[in-house]
């Protein structure tokens, strides 16, 4: 038996969970139809199958037609939901996983213009900041309507051999109704008392009780502290707890701590990358003392030796590791199995959350076969013939080529024009704030290190280097370089500076900047904090009709913290059309895709984050040389069969480009071009 603390068992009512690792509820966004179909089995089974004790699922799990997701969740309403439910809880058991569902009524956290276009309804008369409808006021038979509607949706779950559910009372109807800052009635759910605002939580958790019987587990994952003036503070969320524990209702308590209604409460629920990492264990663990309950969290513990303490201090009964393990799913056996060091280290990007409030499905900005479980591995199965790989590049798409290709057991050779590997990655993390996003260049290294890749750094690769190797495939990740050339123009712009200039330092802010920003993602927003910084004023404009729409939603919070405070504006639909030396500044030409209209503005210094431009040149220089002539088989490639074409039967080897040596596009794109074309070499 290990005593490893992370390893004991914990017993949940007449429960055995294997370890005490978890994944907390979240919503992936891959339901089908609002089904839970094989993607999402699959997505949850991959957990299962490498240790973790317990899969929380949904995040959340409609109950009612008048909560539609704002994304795409489960349809817990719907009787369609048992049978795949059934098929995930069956996926998730088979490999001595339990499994659990977080239910909702979202209120006024969703619209009314999804599903069925019912209007959203709430205990509050005043719109959620983040979701932006105005609720109806909850009325009398909308209470008794939502209260059947938990009991039958928990049945439903029951029947679908989920081993219990979790109610969600953060953010959403049932914590709307016992926070003071979203109680607007009157009556026996108003807002004169305690006891009235948490009246319809119990009613909701009562009748649930009444339909699945007294050993389903029930749990609430919930605000104790809404971190808030007005709101629950951390001692009424003590005594909540305690009302809580004292139903005899309730089997495990999941604390949270703050408030979900706008995107930096949310942030700061949530913490992203350069914030602290686990910020309210330690008042999880003050529930966990003043209830005796079960405790399970989750909140930015993105490592082992974190969880580890928070078991063996007895802080919490379970740890939930959700990024942890989007970006690694085989955390548990690694533990097991005593390869701590292997485990892909989550850098705390978040892509996988802004990624679903933008409409999009969950995916980690660095392992690319999370949420494609049904497609990509996330073990490298070794290929039948050792070939002998040649890969210039040493950034994301590179060492992601190069990791793969090794594991593959391939012969593998990195050339690097660079003292280091990371390309962008390596500026990205120059800033303070997300230097976590290094860990992505490091733990490839590590991971090539140990499978014997050579790397020849300092060399700026030509095509005799190359095959001079005699390789069999040959991958050219040379990403890209900064993009001056602004479409009006026509031309280079030499009185411009690029954002990596100010980022990496080459070049000092003036004092007063425009920063024009046509790519939206992080590099503008980045420059424009070391500008700030320094004093300068800061212009950061776009001809878009939002600034950054790259930089999603919790992500754009640090920024905003960092720059509101200083002399920095922002211009939304404004077009750079060229710059011109004036004297001792620069005459900046201003236009707008809305009519004909330009004028003139003097700054100190332009710069531009415009993307980038293939760094090709060896590419095409190796075109010729190569069987495929560079040609790719998509249909192939997305079907995860090998390439076979021949272009040039006179060739000698393969080749193909990834990454920004094809186009501008992001850290996820490159290492997703890498694995799913080296997979199958």
């Amino acid at each position: 038996m290990s005593t490893d603390p992370l390893l004991q068992p914990f017993q949940l009512k007449h429960l055995t969970l294997r370890n005490r690792i978890m994944t907390t509820s979240h919503e992936p966004a891959y339901p089908v139809d609002g089904m839970p179909k094989e993607r999402y089995a699959a997505y949850h089974a991959e957990r299962a199958k490498a240790g973790v004790a317990l899969v929380m699922t949904a995040g959340s799990a409609a109950v009612s037609k008048d909560s539609p997701p704002v994304f795409n969740n489960v349809l817990a309403y719907r009787d369609d939901v048992v049978p795949w439910i059934q098929n995930l809880t069956d996926a998730v058991h088979e490999h001595g996983c339990a499994a659990m569902i977080q239910l909702t009524h979202l209120g006024r956290r969703t619209t009314w213009n999804k599903g069925d276009w019912l209007p959203s309804v709430s205990s509050t008369k005043h719109r959620e900041p983040a979701h932006r409808a105005f609720p109806k006021l909850i009325e009398d038979w909308d209470i008794e309507r939502i209260i059947g509607d938990f009991a039958d949706a928990a049945e439903r779950m029951k029947a679908g051999g989920m081993d219990g559910i979790e109610l969600q009372v953060y953010g959403h109807l049932l914590d709307q109704f016992w926070s003071p800052l979203t109680n607007d009635l009157t009556g026996p759910y108003g807002a004169d008392t305690l006891e009235n605002r948490m009246r319809f939580p119990l009613d909701v958790l009562a009748a649930i009780r009444s339909r699945v019987g007294a050993k389903f587990i029930v749990g609430l994952r919930f605000t104790a502290d809404e971190a808030q003036k007005g709101g629950i503070d951390a001692a009424q969320g003590l005594q909540m707890s305690k009302i809580l524990a004292a139903t005899g209702q309730v089997d495990f308590l999941n604390v949270i701590r703050g408030r979900i209604h706008t995107d930096p409460a949310m942030t700061d629920i949530i913490p992203v990358q350069g914030m602290a990492n686990a910020p309210h264990l330690d008042f999880a663990g003050e529930v966990k003392k003043a209830t005796g309950l079960p405790t399970f969290h989750a909140a930015k513990i993105p490592d082992v030796a974190t969880a580890r303490h928070a078991v063996k201090a007895g802080i919490l009964d379970m740890v939930g590791m959700n990024r942890a393990h989007i970006a690694d799913p085989h955390i548990v056996r690694k533990i097991m199995e005593g390869r701590e060091e292997d485990i892909r280290p989550c850098v705390g990007a978040t892509y996988c959350l802004d990624r679903i409030y933008q409409a999009g499905d969950a995916l980690c900005m660095h392992n690319a076969a999370t949420g494609r479980e049904l497609t990509m591995p996330h073990d490298i199965p070794k290929a039948s013939i050792r070939k002998k790989v040649v890969i210039v590049g040493a950034g994301p798409a590179g060492l992601e080529a190069a990791r793969v290709a090794a594991e593959r057991g391939h012969d593998v050779t990195v050339f690097e024009a660079a003292d280091q590997p990371g390309g962008q990655v390596r500026l990205t993390a120059q800033s303070p704030r997300r230097r976590e996003m290094i860990s992505i260049i490091e733990w490839r290294m590590i991971q090539c290190a140990a499978r014997d890749v050579a790397f020849h750094f300092n060399t700026w690769a030509e095509a005799a280097d190359v095959t001079a190797l005699n390789p069999d495939v040959v991958i050219v990740a040379t990403g890209g370089l900064p993009n001056l050339e602004l479409f009006e123009a026509k031309h280079e712009q030499s009185n411009v500076v690029s954002a990596w200039d100010l980022i990496s330092g080459d070049v000092k802010p003036a004092a007063h900047i425009l920063i024009y920003d046509e790519a939206g993602d992080h590099p503008a927003l980045q420059a424009a904090e070391i500008a700030a910084a320094t004093g300068a004023k800061v212009e950061v404009m776009t001809p878009d009709r939002t600034f950054s729409p790259e930089v999603m939603a919790m992500n754009l919070v640090p920024y905003m913290r960092s720059l509101q405070s200083k002399d920095v504006t922002f211009t939304v639909t404004r077009r750079l059309l060229d710059v011109q030396r004036n004297g001792n500044q620069l005459s900046a030409k201003i236009g707008t895709d809305y009519s004909d209209e330009s004028h003139e503005v003097l700054y100190d210094q332009v710069v531009v984050n415009y993307g980038t431009m293939p760094n090709a040149d060896l590419y095409f220089a190796l075109k010729p040389l190569s069987t495929n002539a560079g040609a790719v088989d998509h249909d192939a490639l997305i079907a995860g069969h090998p390439q076979t074409v021949v272009r040039n039967p006179d060739g000698k080897f393969q080749l193909f480009r990834i990454g920004d040596a094809v186009s501008a596009r992001n850290t996820h794109a490159a290492i997703y071009d890498a694995l799913r074309l080296i997979k199958d070499i």
